[in-house]
C-alpha cells in the first residue's frame, strides 16, 4: 500500500528533531453546498532541524517514532512544486 503525502505549512519547530505541520483540506459541505475549510494539525520528524515556521513542506507517512509521531517531513514543497 502506498505511503500517504500531504503538504502543509510548519507552524511550530520548538521539539528537537520534531516540527509540527498544519495541512489544509478543503470540500464541499453535503448540506450547506459551500466550500469549507477544514485544517489538521501533524507532528513530523525533522531530522535535521532544517524546517522553521512558515516554511512549505511534503510530508509522509511512516512508521511510528514516538507517541505523536508517526510522520516525517520529505521536503520542501515550495521547490518541489515548481
Amino acid at each position: 500500500m502506498p505511503k500517504r503525502i500531504l503538504s502543509g505549512v510548519v507552524v511550530s519547530d520548538k521539539g528537537d528533531k520534531t516540527v509540527v505541520v498544519k495541512v489544509e483540506r478543503r470540500f464541499k459541505h453535503p448540506l450547506m453546498q459551500k466550500i469549507v475549510r477544514r485544517s489538521k494539525r501533524y507532528h513530523a520528524h525533522d531530522e535535521a532541524n532544517a524546517f522553521k515556521v512558515g516554511d512549505l513542506v511534503r510530508i509522509e507517512e511512516c512508521r511510528p517514532i514516538s507517541k505523536l509521531k508517526s510522520w516525517r517531513v520529505v521536503d520542501d514543497a515550495a521547490v518541489s512544486a515548481g
